[in-house]
């Protein structure tokens, strides 16, 4: 059911997070202009959670989706990107809430252009960053601790064309 995965599970500890059956999240890479890639930001609107923050487009994991789906579909709904655009390469869980079932599994694909992106209102801003300028930026708490782990990751996956 769409929207179904909307909420916050409570984890043991007390602490919450987004998305009653898990949220993902879509590292986007492109090609930058004379070399190296870069990666697609959202700086997230003030009134979210962690707003005023750097992250990937994602949320919430509705209960019929794949994590794929599920960070296609917000990349599409937080920055107007469409499916076709985007090679989806592989997948890695950056996240697990303690005592809890809830993960937080980050997409990573790939365009063959730093493509034009439209903001919705989750999303005060869209950027295409520099891999090396990411972690200079104040990253939503979530995505700074999972930056060097992706970024070393995708060092061992060459963009597709």
């Amino acid at each position: 059911m769409r929207g179904d995965g909307d909420g916050w599970v409570l984890a043991s500890d007390g602490s919450h997070f987004w998305g009653r059956h898990g949220a993902a999240g879509l590292l986007l890479r492109a090609p930058q202009p004379g070399g190296g890639t870069a990666v697609l930001l959202q700086y997230r609107a003030p009134w979210s959670h962690q707003g005023g923050t750097w992250a990937l487009p994602g949320g919430a994991r509705d209960s019929h989706e794949t994590v794929e789906e599920a960070a296609v579909r917000e990349a599409y709904e937080e920055a107007g990107l469409k499916a076709e655009q985007l090679t989806v390469r592989t997948t890695v869980v950056t996240a697990t809430a303690i005592g809890q079932v809830w993960t937080y599994t980050t997409v990573i694909a790939d365009a063959p252009e730093q493509l034009e992106t439209v903001p919705n209102r989750e999303s005060a801003e869209l950027r295409w960053v520099a891999e090396d300028e990411v972690a200079a930026l104040p990253l939503h708490p979530g995505f700074a601790a999972s930056w060097e782990q992706l970024r070393s990751l995708t060092a061992g996956i060459p963009l597709s064309s």
